[in-house]
């Protein structure tokens, strides 16, 4: 009996096909099981709201909103919704900062002391000069922030003069080039040199140097108070131990804003992916020249002992053999990530408007489902599947068992699921001369576990039976 329940366990699976709105016929079927695990996540997480973007070289395949970016209010999300990006605006200030490398106006190794004369952070260590280079990867040895308790309730950031004020009451952590440490104070600062080297505010510069350019409509160097609660989503806290959200304060990143202080949309956020893709297979500059996005996505600093691999601004992850550039971010209320394989041409993005959700698990799980879609042989079937898929009410083995088609078989999966489809081998079901039957697709030419679909008087399929044991349809 334990053999049959593990079994049970392993095919229990995905979809019911709704609102997908692929745009490429090839990614239909996974975008179906993505929509379907997420769908599942935000209820049983209890998250209030996500939106995702999925792109494909030039293209947005897919794109949708799902539970609420106003809980209270009843504001549903969709993929057109605001939320502070966060930390994701560290691309836009690097890229700000490469421009004028590229012009000349900056070298990447000259100390940040040459371009603003506020900077007296106590050097406590024999050390090279700290530099833009090492603001970009993160190895200055600066602390994390500047001296204030901004990321503390009713987080009141502070304002660029606040920030200089305070800066000679700082000493560094570490010597400069030595060690790697996340700093937002340092992306501030970098904020304040391409001002400074522009002769132009931050704000103004990123606006009409990069988001008009790229054409993002809902790009801002700020979080939208007018907007709030209606096209730019609230903010809630980390689930407490009731299960419950509360709703987190409005706040403007001010002085950090070069670090943390952005606000996009999941489809502009797109968009940023696409002309990274555009930039790779053109020798056109726009925005940036090729061979400086090259640059800032190739590894610049490696830590051994942490795995923290970064290029001049980009997160640059191995990721079994591929390289995932991009960025995540967390705020006050609001998490977001941006992967991008540029080899592949594939692009993630996932907003999540609570503390505490993981949108790197849905980028990285959808990242997963797509490989494993592209890397599953069709099948010669020519069999109609589609009522066979949806949800199924397995909770009395420990969670629902949903079933989505998947290149002429059927896919079964479990939900909720951090990896819908971790396991080594799909449980994949095959369709048999007998009607309303598949057997589990096994590598050797033995016949596999028979699963039996059946029908009511009208025809619907209500419920599946594997190994004896029923299990019956909810939608």
């Amino acid at each position: 009996m334990k053999s049959a329940a593990n079994l049970f366990l392993f095919a229990i699976g995905i979809l019911l096909f709704n609102t997908v709105k692929a745009q490429d016929t090839a990614f239909r079927e996974p975008i179906a099981v993505i929509d379907t695990w997420i769908e599942a996540q935000l209820a049983f997480e209890n998250i209030p709201g996500i939106s995702v973007a999925i792109i494909k070289d030039q293209q947005l395949v897919w794109s949708k909103g799902y539970g609420y970016a106003d809980v209270e209010n009843k504001v549903p999300m969709k993929a057109e919704t605001i939320c502070s990006i966060c930390s994701i605006s560290k691309l836009f200030t690097s890229v700000a900062i490469m421009q004028l490398w590229e012009q000349g106006k900056l070298r990447l190794d000259d100390s940040v002391s040459m371009y603003l004369p506020d900077f007296k952070v106590k050097q406590e260590f024999e050390s090279v000069p700290i530099t833009i280079r090492g603001l970009l990867t993160h190895s200055a040895g600066l602390p994390r922030e500047s001296d204030q308790a901004y990321w503390t309730w009713p987080f009141n950031f502070p304002t660029e003069k606040e920030i200089n004020d305070r800066l000679d009451d700082q000493s560094t952590l570490y010597p400069s080039s030595r060690e790697f440490q996340y700093s937002n104070l340092g992306m501030a600062l970098l904020g304040q040199i391409v001002a400074k080297v522009s002769g132009m505010p931050y704000e103004q510069y990123v606006q009409e140097k990069i988001i008009r350019p790229l054409g993002l409509s809902n790009t801002r160097p700020y979080m939208p108070k007018e907007l709030y609660g209606r096209e730019l989503a609230k903010g809630y806290s980390g689930l407490s131990r009731d299960g419950k959200r509360r709703l987190m304060p409005f706040f403007q990143a001010n002085g950090i804003a070069a670090a943390a202080g952005f606000t996009s949309t999941v489809v502009d956020l797109g968009k940023f992916a696409e002309w990274q893709n555009r930039l790779y297979k053109s020798k056109t500059p726009e925005v940036l020249k090729q061979s400086t996005l090259r640059e800032m996505q190739r590894v610049q600093w490696y830590d051994p002992a942490g795995n923290s691999n970064w290029g001049l601004g980009f997160v640059v992850r191995n990721d079994g053999g591929k390289t995932i550039v991009g960025h995540g971010g967390s705020c006050p209320g609001y998490r977001s990530i941006l992967r991008l394989d540029p080899a592949s041409g594939i692009g993630v993005v996932v907003f999540c408007n609570a503390a505490g959700a993981s949108p790197e698990k849905f980028a990285d799980g959808i990242l997963k489902i797509l490989d494993k879609y592209k890397s599953t042989p069709a099948s010669a079937t020519t069999a109609s599947l589609a009522d066979y898929t949806g949800i199924y009410d397995g909770t009395d083995w420990g969670s629902e068992a949903a079933v989505a088609t998947w290149k002429g078989r059927l896919l079964m999966y479990s939900l909720p699921s951090n990896d819908p489809l971790a396991a080594a081998t799909l449980p994949l079901f095959k369709p048999t001369s007998t009607a309303n039957e598949f057997r589990f697709e096994r590598k050797d030419d033995l016949p596999g576990v028979p699963l039996r679909f059946q029908r009511d008087a009208a025809g619907k399929v209500v419920s599946f039976t594997i190994h004896g044991n029923m299990t019956k349809k909810v939608r």
